[in-house]
């Protein structure tokens, strides 16, 4: 995983330079590549020396929904010849970082045990938004081990306040 960010890295930081004012309207296009090169078929047809660059382009640009701007094909192109479709994923995530850097936002993702309504969602962010200190924008996805209460990512920050932690704890602390 490791070398895959360091592989990303470099063409995340470049993209967000050359899209510069445009990098909010580069993240959905980017995001949308990721998705395609996810899949495994895509990954071994591309991975096949059989296969040339150009035939990789036009299969993705075939399965792409939304058109890509002259930049997208150029760095899309650059991708494939240097045969790094695999990292695509990756490199979203970073250049998403960078996005909401510049934004000052954040994304976290929510983990609860049950679901969580508008209401509480929005009483939960703003007291998420002063514990980490910058806006973000919430991801809710249900873990029902969690049995109560919730654990929030942020990047690589942990909040856990569910009740299989405090269990976790209280186990640790009788065994120790």
């Amino acid at each position: 995983m490791a070398e895959l960010a360091t592989i990303a890295r470099p063409y995340a930081e470049a993209l967000f330079k050359a899209a510069g004012a445009q990098a909010a309207d580069a993240l959905a296009w980017l995001d949308e590549l990721a998705a395609v090169a996810a899949h495994e078929q895509l990954l071994a047809f591309a991975a096949d020396p059989k296969v040339r660059a150009e035939q990789v382009f036009d299969v993705i640009m075939g399965v792409m929904k939304t058109p890509l701007p002259e930049i997208g094909r150029n760095f899309l192109r650059t991708v494939i010849d240097n045969e790094r479709v695999a990292a695509l994923p990756e490199i979203a995530r970073q250049f998403r970082e960078r996005v909401n850097a510049q934004r000052g936002v954040a994304d976290a993702v929510v983990e609860s045990a049950f679901p969580i309504d508008d209401a509480q969602l929005a009483e939960l962010q703003g007291v998420l938004e002063k514990r980490f200190g910058r806006r973000l924008r919430l991801t809710v996805q249900l873990r029902p081990e969690l049995i109560g209460g919730v654990r929030v990512v942020v990047g690589d920050e942990v909040l856990d306040t569910s009740v299989k932690a405090r269990l976790e704890q209280m186990r640790v602390a009788l065994t120790a």
